[in-house]
């Protein structure tokens, strides 16, 4: 495969982890073709608000990739919400062309009361933060955006929370919140959806 023949692919995790948490996804990528590239967010416990956290990721892509270069973006539960608020608040809708979550809690997760910090607080359903965000959802659709998510999640509650009616519904059956950035069923939907060509139509498959 020819060098910049698919789009560098970013992943960005969740609270209280680091990049290596894509210890099983990311070579899978690299092995099929794609340049992968993780980083790690700090404060990763949620001290931090999720728009420091965006400012972040804002910075790293643009220290590290060409400013004509596109790239895909991959984000699993908070890491996610995060890439959301860089994609739709800090221009990333100019440099991303595929946008994929992964058990992220795009409507607010009840366990989030249990973090009383800032980050936890935007993440609370029908958070101002997060109401803020998906007032313009739509801004998505001019990307392909995907959502993969698990009914059985007993981290984002409930599970349906990873559900925006925008861009792609990808339900992938993993029964437990961060088995779903290892289980091969849902690295395969992640691949498969990377490898989509641009500006898919809305679809909503089960896996």
């Amino acid at each position: 495969m020819q060098p910049h023949s698919r789009n560098p692919v970013v992943l960005i995790h969740g609270i209280d982890d680091t990049h290596a948490i894509f210890w099983r996804m990311m070579p899978y990528l690299e092995q099929r073709g794609w340049e992968t590239h993780g980083l790690d967010l700090y404060p990763n416990n949620g001290s931090s608000g999720l728009d420091v956290l965006a400012k972040q990721v804002a910075d790293y892509v643009e220290a590290t990739f060409a400013p004509d270069r596109p790239i895909d973006l991959v984000g699993f539960s908070m890491g996610g919400i995060v890439s959301r608020y860089y994609v739709q608040r800090l221009g990333g809708i100019k440099r991303v062309q595929r946008f994929i979550t992964i058990a992220s809690p795009h409507c607010g997760t009840l366990t989030a009361y249990i973090r009383s910090n800032k980050g936890g607080n935007q993440m609370c359903p029908k958070s101002l933060f997060l109401n803020d965000l998906n007032q313009d959802m739509q801004m998505l659709e001019q990307i392909n955006f995907t959502s993969i998510w698990t009914p059985w999640d007993a981290m984002i509650l409930p599970a349906k929370s990873s559900q925006i009616p925008v861009g792609k519904d990808l339900q992938v059956w993993v029964p437990a919140h961060a088995w779903m950035v290892t289980d091969p069923r849902a690295i395969k939907a992640v691949a498969a959806t990377l490898a989509e060509p641009l500006r898919t139509p809305v679809t909503s498959q089960v896996f």
